[in-house]
């Protein structure tokens, strides 16, 4: 018997929505489903053979540029992301279906709904710059400097922030809906189900940020968002088809309830994972992060036998397996239990903020030490500086194109040539720049971010003039 509740069968009809096929950009209506590779399934392999997820692979993790091998980057991280996500919506889709008093949508099963989830996992840090979350805070300082406040006056106030609050989540989404291109645009056409989920943050920088009363630079924190003010458009047809309502909290929309699981295996493994390897690194030791594992796991070391003679990274491995476990469970639990709360766009904090006590201060733990630990060691704070002026250094070079490619003729040759190096990235649609500033300083950002951590140096290398400098 289950332990769970039920929910109404409208309950039923209302996931129904939330798992829709129909793909952003296309006119067609959802294919019925006539094979065992579903749409969802089709979802994760476009995403698979894109050339930004490719890119994850020499992208930063939490080290840039480490020649450590086994040191985790953004494509290993978003795959073992995938991973757990795949098993936190299977799971979450069977409790669910326990709990529905008509089960779940018809012709929905657990494994679509884990593979919508898995696809969104494996894109959920595609949009990230060079350099990891340094890129964000390089692109975002670029702007705030008052040189820029000249060329910001151009801009809207929304557009505006989307630059001083730079959010590679909004930069993610922009790639799939636009950047990646369908031979018929559209972006990569993936299923609304899957960007639903993909979309942590579904509004605008407007929707969560404000700024001064000079109108140029933000106020206190900046606040994730998911969408520039250039999709929007997008934004509001994904919200329209999954039916998301108004949120609460601003002037956006409430969160796909699958989205609240890609924030759960995101968690999972940068909060156990990103550990091991500040331990590869001689940053922390065994005993400080397997006291934590042993938390998570909700034993002491007494009642877990291991295999005699396992190394420290095999010792590691079996016990972030059974803390894995455990919290697969316990955020599934927290899931179904918090439903309808989701399904109202009502749900405050992560799934994390609904578990027990002894699972909260575990994951509360594995990021202090992180933050104490690895963020903040000398060896990673030097390597971020210098990320900082790589990239400081491409933006001063290509972001002035934005604003003076309307006087081609009159450029000095040196923009010249950095146009030449711009263009094989402009899309089909737009083989030139415009006399849109704003429109420009994307595509700009869309070229540098697109790069991974090596590219980027080597380039901003280039630009100061040492030739064939590599890393």
């Amino acid at each position: 018997m289950s332990s769970y509740t039920k929910q109404p069968k409208n309950a039923t009809e209302h996931w129904a929505r939330l798992f829709n096929a129909q793909r952003l950009g296309s006119d067609k209506q959802a294919p019925v489903q006539d094979s065992a590779r579903t749409s969802f399934h089709k979802d994760y392999d476009r995403l698979v053979f894109s050339h930004s997820f490719r890119q994850l692979n020499q992208k930063t993790q939490v080290h840039p540029l480490t020649n450590q091998l086994g040191i985790h980057t953004r494509l290993t991280h978003s795959l073992e992301v995938s991973c757990i996500g795949r098993s936190l919506g299977m799971m979450s889709a069977e409790k669910l279906h326990e709990k529905l008093a008509g089960g779940l949508p018809i012709g929905v099963s657990s494994a679509d709904v884990g593979v919508i989830v898995q696809a969104a996992c494996l894109a959920h840090d595609i949009g990230n710059p060079p350099f990891g979350h340094a890129g964000e805070y390089a692109i975002r300082d670029w702007f705030m400097h008052a040189e820029r406040r000249s060329v910001l006056e151009h801009l809207s106030a929304e557009e505006r922030l989307d630059l001083l609050a730079y959010e590679g989540n909004a930069q993610g989404f922009r790639l799939l809906v636009r950047n990646e291109h369908h031979p018929d645009k559209g972006g990569m056409r993936l299923t609304c189900a899957t960007l639903g989920a993909f979309m942590k943050y579904p509004w605008q920088a407007s929707h969560s940020n404000i700024i001064d009363s000079d109108n140029s630079y933000p106020v206190d924190k900046v606040q994730k968002f998911g969408s520039f003010v250039s999709e929007a458009h997008q934004l509001e047809e994904l919200a329209t088809c999954l039916q998301l309502p108004r949120s609460q909290l601003h002037d956006g929309f409430a969160r796909h309830p699958l989205a609240y699981l890609l924030e759960a295996a995101d968690d999972i493994c940068y909060a156990l994972i990103d550990l091991e390897d500040g331990i590869q690194l001689n940053m922390l030791n065994f005993n400080e992060v397997a006291e934590i594992f042993y938390q998570l796991i909700g034993e002491r070391p007494a009642a877990i036998t291991l295999p005699a003679k396992l190394s420290v990274s095999q010792q590691l491995a079996s016990l972030r397996a059974r803390a894995m476990m455990r919290l697969v469970n316990t955020v599934t639990d927290a899931f179904v239990d918090n439903s309808e709360a989701m399904l109202a766009g009502e749900l405050t904090g992560s799934l994390f903020a609904h578990c027990d006590a002894e699972v909260q201060s575990g994951i509360t733990q594995a990021k202090l030490l992180a933050r104490e630990r690895i963020f903040n060691h000398p060896s990673k704070v030097r390597m971020e500086l210098m990320a900082n002026q790589c990239l400081q250094r491409l933006l001063d070079a290509f972001m002035p194109l934005a604003w003076t490619v309307s006087n081609h003729a009159s450029m000095p040759f040196e923009q010249q040539r950095l146009l030449s190096l711009l263009q094989p990235h402009l899309s089909e649609q737009q083989r030139q720049l415009s006399d849109n500033i704003y429109h420009n300083i994307l595509i700009i950002l869309d070229f540098i971010t697109g790069m991974n951590d090596h590219e980027a140096y080597r380039l901003a290398q280039e630009l100061q003039g040492h030739w064939g400098t590599m890393v």
